[in-house]
């Protein structure tokens, strides 16, 4: 294969014959192409789904509070329901042996200072396993720990976008930030897959934040995630089981909505798995169609180009050449007119989604695109698919008589 006089006499053959080598490589350049950007948007719609759920565990339960909308056992329509540290601690002793992570939060809104620089920032008020809940990349120091949560300590985790607008190119661990006229240390600075929003925040210990803003125990919502091993049957009865027990608790009639809400990323999760594997379905259809397409044509050319050089194989056995030196220079050159062909279709597919890549995000595409080894699999596909279909009529051309193939026409 690696015989210097074999090589010329492909390439030489490839430019003598121009118009049956560019339909061999159209054929294949095509196939590629369409595989290429059809699974490139197929990606991109998976990416979409991805980032979606990128700011949150898969696994999270969200537990909030609102207004019943129904008369329930005495009590009239209308009650605000509050949750407490009292709620969160039953939820955990109840459902301990379901329960992965979990966290309470309270909102509030601050106008944060550090020398001449200030900006209004939300401020979450968590426990320390929120930190696994929302995903949360610590990039410098450290999140809130079971020892702030004791001691009510005046610690904050910023943003990095806070970090950023306040501190300038100071670094601002250990600096004290002034929050509504209260200092409070910075003991870590996260990043967020969430977005600019999410880079934006401000975290600080819950039983701080209760002793600051009201000096109670109440708390906005409760967040967690169940254990990873429970079913997807499992995972939505847990969520039902919250929701029961919690509305009895405040005494909230079952069919009432708005009074407590629980929202289980299960069912999500589970029809964006669903909705995954019938996409990856459908294109892998689409895709094999192509590639049989492809298939098919290198098949019919390979044929054609056996046929079509009879007369020069009847020469060659003439001037003593061996049949596999005949089907090997047949076979080499559709493998490399294949190669060539089914890169530059990688080439021109990435390309094209290269550049309408920006504009798919409109259509909830986000970054399209494709493993190599994958088109690179397809490309080999081909290429074997066009060795087997020219071997056969190659190897019967190779044993034919020279003096009948000469006067094949």
């Amino acid at each position: 294969m690696f015989d210097i006089d074999l090589w010329r006499e492909i390439f030489q053959s490839i430019n003598k014959n121009r118009t049956r080598s560019l339909l061999s490589g159209f054929t294949v350049t095509f196939a590629i192409l369409l595989f290429t950007i059809l699974f490139g948007i197929a990606n991109g719609l998976k990416n979409t789904f991805k980032e979606a759920f990128a700011d949150d565990v898969t696994n999270a339960i969200f537990v909030r509070s609102g207004r019943t909308t129904k008369a329930h056992k005495g009590l009239q329509a209308g009650r605000r329901i509050q949750f407490k540290n009292e709620d969160f601690n039953y939820l955990i002793d109840e459902f301990d042996h379901k329960i992965e992570f979990i966290s309470a939060r309270i909102y509030r809104n601050v106008s944060a200072i550090y020398k001449n620089e200030h900006n209004n920032y939300n401020v979450r008020a968590v426990h320390p396993d929120h930190q696994f809940l929302e995903r949360t990349i610590i990039h410098e120091g450290r999140f809130i720990n079971q020892n702030d949560l004791v001691y009510k300590n005046k610690v904050i985790v910023i943003g990095r976008l806070v970090a950023k607008d306040l501190f300038i190119k100071e670094d601002p661990l250990g600096k004290y930030l002034n929050l509504n006229g209260i200092p409070y240390k910075v003991i870590g600075i996260f990043k967020d897959k969430g977005g600019d929003n999410e880079e934006r925040l401000i975290y600080m210990p819950v039983s701080t934040a209760q002793q600051i803003y009201g000096n109670n125990d109440y708390i906005d919502q409760i967040n967690l995630s169940y254990k990873p091993d429970l079913t997807f049957d499992q995972a939505i009865n847990f969520g039902n089981d919250i929701s029961k027990k919690l509305k009895n608790r405040f005494s909230v009639a079952n069919s009432d909505q708005r009074a407590i809400r629980v929202f289980n990323m299960a069912s999500q999760t589970q029809g964006v798995r669903k909705m995954n594997v019938v996409l990856g379905i459908i294109i892998l259809i689409i895709g094999l169609g192509t590639l049989t397409a492809g298939i098919v044509g290198i098949s019919n050319i390979m044929i054609f180009i056996v046929k079509e050089r009879t007369k020069e194989i009847g020469i060659r056995k003439a001037l003593g050449a061996s049949p596999r030196s005949i089907v090997s220079i047949i076979l080499a050159e559709s493998i490399v007119i294949t190669t060539i062909a089914g890169y530059l279709g990688l080439l021109i597919g990435i390309g094209v989604l290269e550049w309408i890549g920006p504009s798919l995000k409109d259509y909830f595409i986000t970054d399209p695109g494709v493993r190599p080894s994958m088109i690179i699999t397809a490309t080999l596909t081909l290429i074997a698919a066009g060795t087997l279909a020219g071997y056969v009529p190659a190897q019967k051309a190779s044993n034919i008589k020279p003096i009948v193939a000469l006067r094949n026409d």
